[in-house]
């Protein structure tokens, strides 16, 4: 008797696969079993093999002659993404100007998180062209980088001139160069909108927290408009209830800016404070030490998934949904009325698209922001 197996398309751990669909038949999950790179997948129940050009071919030639009828009048060929060859090692002496170039960003300042990215960037560089002495690199070297590695492999813009930036300014303290920094260019930057979440959205996922700390975390990062490394750098010290505002202590290019602390928001401050005792950073983890962003993301993800919101939320969408335009519209702190020059400031950005003057502003004005969080009833 003649038993049926239909191959289906399919995705498992991000790579295409060809699903082996059968009711359940000993001889014949044993005769799949034996099929080389078949695997049953406990959670989706199901036998696959990896997907490639020629394994429908492969599996044709084993089943042969063994009274197996395969049905594949659902299976589609796939395009596999490209392959890319390994990139070499970085050798010893170019390990060395990766060092040095480190130090040089250090020296001057730099975020950790800019050193880091420069560094890697650079070093990148390097491995593509083979461990090419850098004063032999020209501009054309870039080009073909720019070429062959970045387009070719789709990395984004924004990664693409974190990149540029990286070689450009390692090249531009060079003494001997060929290579001319000015004459590159970065690439065009998408326009894109920025992520929202409607105020009912914000309040759903604040009314899903039912921890204190994780709560107050949230209703920290909306309702003072902060990013997430300066929500985690807070200090105790930071927060000024008789003032009612939040230093936020070298954010985002190294800069110091103040934002109003809602008066709503002293109840659930004294709250934590008095559950949590937190002894220096302000958010501190289960054992002491600053709170980390990757415990930060579960924590949102989780009060998302409880709120029933279908949206891939980040924390930084909670800081477009306080301030930032939106189109046809704004969002929630300019809905309230709020001067953009205000936002900008609070924000801490330098220059703004959206306004030709930047203004900064007094501590007393500041103060007087309503925060978008003051239009909501939270309870503890």
């Amino acid at each position: 008797m003649w038993k049926t197996i239909i191959l289906e398309n399919g995705t498992l751990k991000k790579r295409p696969v060809i699903r082996l669909e059968f009711p359940y038949d000993f001889e014949l999950k044993e005769l799949v079993k034996g099929y080389p790179g078949c695997t049953w997948h406990v959670k989706e129940k199901v036998w696959a093999v990896p997907y490639t050009p020629t394994q429908l071919a492969s599996m044709m030639e084993y089943f042969r002659g063994k009274k197996v009828w395969l049905d594949y009048s659902l299976f589609k060929d796939v395009d596999l993404p490209e392959r890319h060859a390994d990139l070499p090692a970085l050798e010893d002496f170019l390990e060395k100007e990766i060092q040095r170039f480190r130090d040089w960003l250090r020296n001057r300042r730099y975020a950790s998180s800019t050193v880091k990215t420069y560094s890697e960037a650079v070093a990148l560089f390097f491995r593509f062209l083979d461990n090419k002495s850098p004063g032999n690199i020209t501009n054309e070297d870039l080009e073909v980088f720019n070429r062959d590695y970045i387009i070719r492999r789709k990395y984004s813009a924004s990664y693409q001139s974190q990149v540029i930036n990286g070689v450009k300014l390692y090249c531009s303290i060079l003494e001997d160069r060929q290579l001319n920094p000015e004459l590159i260019k970065r690439p065009k930057k998408p326009k894109t909108l920025p992520n929202v979440l409607s105020k009912e959205e914000v309040m759903a996922i604040l009314q899903a927290l039912s921890n204190t700390k994780h709560r107050f975390m949230l209703l920290l990062l909306y309702s003072c408009g902060l990013r997430r490394g300066e929500l985690l750098n807070l200090r105790v010290t930071d927060i000024h209830t008789d003032r009612g505002i939040v230093t936020v202590r070298r954010g985002k290019g190294n800069k110091d800016r103040i934002v109003r602390f809602p008066e709503m928001l002293k109840t659930h401050f004294n709250s934590y404070l008095k559950t949590y005792k937190p002894e220096n950073y302000l958010i501190e983890g289960q054992g002491g030490g600053k709170y980390s962003e990757r415990s930060l993301a579960e924590v949102l993800h989780n009060a998302v998934e409880k709120a029933g919101i279908k949206k891939p939320v980040t924390p930084h969408w909670l800081r477009h949904s306080y301030s930032l335009p939106r189109f046809f519209g704004a969002t929630h702190l300019h809905e309230g009325g709020t001067d953009i020059r205000y936002i900008q400031e609070l924000l801490g950005h330098q220059s703004s698209r959206t306004t030709e003057i930047y203004t900064h502003v007094s501590n007393r004005e500041i103060r007087e922001i309503r925060s978008p969080i003051e239009d909501m009833d939270i309870q503890i």
